[in-house]
């Protein structure tokens, strides 16, 4: 059996993004009355994220960290599909950025798409749990927690400014190797 070479960094890197994603979602709640959810900052760490280190790596920043936040921030019960709808959010969006090779509307169409993963999943979701009018009700506060969610992608730009080589792993280009 081969073995492989686990790349720290990497690992650290995830774990970081993850906290990261995690506090911004917690940092700043706005209670919505009708299913007792609420708005939160977590869609621009998730953004962030999922177009500067590609979809694989958005599915698991941007899914993780907001279960994450689910779980330590009493809501545990939607773990699992807060995992799956901001998880396809991150992985969505960073397809596409890095499909359109990262051009600035590559990355803003794929940030829009993954925002509009965010709010159809969720209304989807609650029409079942809350019935259509609870649903319809929260679907404005999920349009401007997603609108907030877009400023991930300028976040990254000033990000970027200061350390270039973060766009390189969303781009693919980086070589992962341990230095054991």
């Amino acid at each position: 059996m081969g073995s492989r070479k686990v790349d720290v960094r990497l690992i650290a890197l995830v774990a970081v993004m993850v906290a990261v994603t995690c506090v911004f979602t917690l940092l700043v709640r706005i209670p919505m009355a009708p299913t007792r959810g609420y708005i939160h900052l977590g869609d621009v760490a998730a953004t962030f994220s999922a177009l500067a280190f590609g979809p694989w790596l958005g599915f698991v920043i941007a899914g993780g960290g907001t279960a994450l936040a689910d779980l330590v921030g009493g809501y545990p019960h939607w773990a699992p599909l807060t995992l799956i709808i901001h998880g396809l959010q991150g992985f969505l969006a960073g397809y596409v950025a890095r499909l359109g090779r990262h051009r600035p509307g590559a990355m803003l169409l794929g940030a829009f798409l993954g925002e509009v993963v965010v709010v159809a999943g969720y209304f989807l979701v609650e029409i079942p749990l809350y019935g259509l009018g609870p649903a319809l009700t929260e679907l404005p506060g999920n349009s401007i927690q997603g609108a907030f969610g877009l400023l991930g992608m300028p976040l990254l730009y000033l990000v970027a400014r200061a350390y270039p080589a973060v766009l390189e792993y969303g781009r693919g280009r980086v070589e992962h190797h341990s230095d054991h």
